[in-house]
């Protein structure tokens, strides 16, 4: 049985072959079993039984999906089509704009991929909270008796906001909870959307922005409207803007080509002088780095005559190519080191 959360525009959040989906009933024996063997750190008081797991799918879980405003939103963590674990943000508060992080993985992977595991969850999770349901604050609530996850959180940027002194009562003694929490930044990259048109087509058409084209005058509305729609459905494309202060303050796209993509972006005419394009660029190359492996490197476009465009390039490390008299290429190789 597949469910769909109506809180979310987007069911499916991906990196390479990793994915969270809406939790499949499928995996409910799994998630159980797992659960039974990692009781020590779960606020769970006894092992749980297939009718325990029945009853809360069904009395519980199928409820969710039908909410406007769920107090846990709860996802299948896929290998493939293999579910390799599961979690998701519980005690949602949606005025204050925060919620708990939760995650187990199939006990089988902690020894060797607890961090791999936790590192690409945490970004996927991070996808739903913050350029999804734009919450403000997620954290972590964990039992002080699992350091090697605080070394993760701690790396993935997660700050130790607390410690509740023997908070817990567990075997005989009371342990204490150590907080970890991460804010939306002031700055994020969301996927364009239908929406965004009339704000990138009055971009496009600023005597700023067409001074750079490539292509110059004026372009019609009806143009680029077609040509919009293509690109956020386009496969090879990656189409992004910069939110600042919840507000659109530019775009950057990659048009993709075997292993390579092809950078077009720009500032939004009334926010330029503030270092945003290289914001924008280094926010971008960071999704890549992360997200998408199969890029091996990327290049820009850049007439001569752009100095803020050039400086920016240069700035963020590129290697820059003379191509014609009034053009240069800026490339560069996108490091993956840190993936497995």
């Amino acid at each position: 049985m597949s469910f769909f959360y109506r809180v979310l525009t987007n069911q499916t959040f991906n990196i390479d072959q990793y994915s969270l989906v809406p939790i499949r009933e499928e995996d409910k024996y799994a998630i159980m079993k797992w659960r039974n063997e990692q009781i020590y750190h779960l606020r769970q008081n006894r092992l749980l039984t297939e009718a325990d797991q029945d009853a809360y799918f069904e009395n519980v879980i199928a409820k969710l999906f039908d909410q406007e405003r769920p107090n846990q939103i709860l996802f299948s963590y896929l290998e493939g089509e293999k579910c390799i674990g599961y979690g998701g943000l519980v005690h949602i508060n949606w005025i204050d704009k925060n919620a708990e992080i939760s995650f187990i993985m199939d006990t089988a992977l902690e020894k060797d991929f607890f961090s791999f595991h936790w590192q690409t969850y945490l970004t996927l999770i991070e996808k739903v909270a913050f350029e999804e349901l734009q919450l403000h604050k997620i954290f972590t609530y964990a039992f002080d008796l699992r350091p090697r996850l605080y070394v993760v959180l701690e790396k993935s940027g997660y700050e130790r906001e607390a410690r509740l002194k023997e908070h817990c009562f567990f075997e005989g003694n009371y342990i204490d909870v150590i907080l970890h929490s991460k804010t939306t930044s002031r700055f994020y990259l969301r996927n364009a959307a239908l929406e965004d048109l009339e704000i990138t087509y009055t971009w496009t058409n600023h005597p700023q922005t067409r001074r750079y084209a490539f292509k110059k005058g004026f372009i019609p509305l009806e143009e680029h409207s077609e040509w919009f729609a293509e690109k956020i459905k386009d496969q090879n494309c990656i189409f992004k803007l910069l939110i600042s202060e919840g507000e659109p303050v530019g775009s950057i796209r990659y048009d993709v080509k075997g292993e390579e993509g092809l950078i077009s972006y720009l500032v939004a005419p009334n926010q330029t002088g503030k270092g945003l394009g290289t914001k924008l660029l280094e926010l971008s190359v960071l999704g890549l780095q992360k997200e998408r492996k199969d890029i091996k490197s990327i290049k820009g476009l850049v007439k001569k005559e752009n100095i803020a465009s050039i400086k920016i390039f240069e700035k963020l490390g590129f290697d820059k190519i003379e191509l014609e008299k009034d053009v240069l290429e800026f490339r560069m190789k996108i490091n993956h080191a840190g993936r497995k």
